[in-house]
């Protein structure tokens, strides 16, 4: 699944082909994906200028000069494709600018997200009225992860992947960066000292701004939407690497956690 690297990545590549763009057409060419797309995404979208692109969490904001912000998510397999010569059975979308520009949201599984919302009120949209601050800003440090967890018995690993605490933090990264700070997934969450919790914080900083620059992890079906290959999976320290050897030395471990697979290093990480 597509991860807050590789949606700011999306958002970087459809940046210079739709800012500041009017949209001549917009084609929603099926009724659904994880959910129904607006009925009125087509009217409201259509002659609309694109005034400005940014992410949420794991969303893509597209924002228009009409005040409404048509919102993405890429699910298990979605991906933009830009310029493509010809259509595909997963094209969901279509929009086409006024400089001959073509973009289009391929998504086999269907697994991914189209919503319209008015800019004033995009704060109170279902997935972000209840979300935590996102972990490159300011406000994700150490002491605000201290006292988000007091007294939280929940392992860590959980605590991180839970929106209500930080935005957008996903299963890979956050894999990484409790490796690159030394924290086992399973240490409950309120028995970390605020050191280790500064600690944790500028890894998982390091780990996504370096995920970002490298274009995001190719993973399934991902790419970017020039159709280049995002390389930060060659710099996986833990992730995806059962049975190989760590940095230090030992074998690098697997379990499964509610459903999703924990890579770690136990010598590394206590």
């Amino acid at each position: 699944m597509p991860e807050l690297p590789e949606v700011e990545t999306t958002v970087a590549g459809l940046r210079p082909v739709l800012e500041g763009n009017k949209l001549t057409l917009v084609e929603p060419r099926r009724a659904d994906l994880r959910r129904p797309i607006p009925s009125d995404l087509r009217q409201r979208m259509t002659g609309a200028r694109v005034t400005g692109l940014s992410r949420r969490a794991k969303y893509g904001l597209i924002e228009t000069d009409r005040g409404d912000i048509m919102i993405f998510h890429l699910g298990m397999s979605g991906r933009w494709r830009i310029d493509p010569v010809e259509l595909e059975k997963h094209d969901h979308l279509v929009l086409e600018t006024e400089e001959n520009r073509r973009l289009v949201l391929n998504d086999p599984r269907r697994f991914g997200s189209l919503d319209l919302v008015r800019a004033d009120e995009v704060d109170i949209f279902g997935p972000f009225a209840a979300m935590g601050p996102e972990p490159l800003s300011d406000a994700f440090n150490g002491a605000y992860l201290k006292a988000v967890t007091k007294d939280r018995k929940a392992p860590i690993k959980q605590l991180l992947l839970d929106q209500r605490n930080v935005a957008g933090l996903g299963n890979i990264y956050v894999c990484e960066a409790l490796h690159m700070a030394g924290i086992s997934p399973s240490r409950m969450g309120g028995g970390i000292s605020k050191p280790r919790y500064d600690k944790l914080v500028t890894a998982i900083k390091h780990v996504l701004e370096s995920a970002i620059a490298a274009g995001g992890s190719s993973l399934r079906d991902f790419v970017q939407p020039d159709g280049e290959l995002g390389y930060f999976s060659k710099e996986w320290l833990v992730y995806g690497r059962e049975g190989e050897d760590c940095a230090c030395g030992a074998p690098v471990l697997r379990k499964i956690d509610s459903g999703r697979s924990t890579f770690y290093c136990r010598k590394c990480q206590s």
